[in-house]
């Protein structure tokens, strides 16, 4: 299995857009963290990732067709063109070639094994929404939109940036998120003025998503993004849809914070609450003994009421710096680096 962070370098994005518009180059700083929680995290926790949860600093640049993303220890090129992915190792000094076609069979690979260890996955331990299951007669989605403008304001890296709020909330058509369940992504954003370059940057992971035909999160590889998938299928229209209209804000986002949640249905909170009483009572026997040791029992567990919502994807990208001067150096695999088949 291929660890070296396949979607290191690549923003949210699974849209579509018109490839015919004239480009420039630019270069961008920035730090990236991503982080799966639960049973989520525990399964993809087998792919590692470690550096990215904990943040991976990047140096992007972009000119033509290509696209290079460096950090200490790898890197990772994209070539539109091509439709290849090269994924560097820094100190071996090697790289691995990726062909779009590749990337897309382990994707369909990793979701179904992800499919298969969600369905192992003992009845105690699923405490969150269920996954969610493909079904021929799946009911109709209907997509709950709103952006929020909060009046905060604040200075990051040097840009005078202001606060929005974006919201994209997936549930059954005719039902609400309490009544059937869902899927709600919140995207906290700090904008600067436009950063023209930046726009760059953007069009870019546009375009390799649609070449792609593929939802990717800076610092998850396939096999991560499978399981997220393989999960919560809504996943790839909540990101759809927030890139869509990420790119429509009137400004440039210096720091932005993603969280996904997968919202129970009341059905869920009802079963789960019952479980709850019944662990409760049964925690302690009759009398002062039996008294004494349920309280005993109770202040170790400390167990807490059922949550509606659950967080299984938070992400988070900063730029810290950005410039126009790129040259084909930039964008180019690093001299005396070998391939590695």
């Amino acid at each position: 299995m291929n660890r070296s962070r396949i979607a290191l370098a690549c923003s949210l994005a699974a849209v579509l857009i018109s490839v015919g518009t004239v480009r420039a180059d630019v270069r961008a700083d920035e730090k990236t963290q991503f982080k799966f929680e639960g049973m989520l995290g525990r399964m993809v926790g087998l792919f590692g990732g470690k550096a990215a949860r904990e943040g991976v600093k990047t140096t992007t640049a972009v000119k033509g067709n290509r696209k290079a993303a460096m950090s200490d220890s790898t890197g990772q090129i994209v070539d539109l063109g091509e439709e290849k992915i090269y994924d560097l190792d820094i100190k071996k000094k090697t790289y691995r070639v990726t062909t779009f076609a590749d990337f897309r069979r382990r994707m369909e690979e990793a979701q179904r094994k992800a499919e298969e260890e969600a369905r192992k996955q003992p009845a105690q331990e699923k405490t969150e929404p269920a996954p969610q299951q493909k079904d021929p007669n799946q009911k109709e989605i209907e997509v709950d939109f709103n952006v929020k403008e909060t009046g905060a304001k604040k200075a990051i890296n040097g840009f005078d940036t202001r606060e929005v709020v974006m919201t994209v909330a997936l549930r059954e058509k005719g039902k609400t998120l309490e009544e059937n369940g869902g899927l709600v992504l919140t995207s906290n954003m700090w904008l600067a003025p436009r950063v023209e370059a930046m726009k760059e940057i953007v069009e870019f992971d546009l375009r390799y998503a649609k070449q792609l035909a593929g939802p990717v999160v800076m610092g998850a590889s396939p096999e991560e993004m499978a399981s997220v998938i393989a999960m919560y299928p809504g996943t790839k229209e909540a990101i759809s849809r927030m890139r869509a209209e990420s790119v429509n804000l009137d400004g440039t986002a210096i720091l932005t914070s993603v969280t996904i949640d997968a919202v129970k249905s009341a059905e869920q909170m009802a079963q789960e609450q019952k479980q709850s009483e019944q662990s409760s009572s049964s925690s302690g026997g009759g009398g002062v003994s039996g008294l004494i040791g349920g309280f005993a029992k109770r202040a170790v567990v400390k167990k807490e009421p059922p949550k509606s919502r659950v967080t299984f994807l938070t992400t988070t990208n900063e730029v810290l710096k950005v410039a126009t001067d790129v040259s084909e150096a930039d964008v180019a695999i690093p001299s005396g680096f070998k391939e590695s088949k």
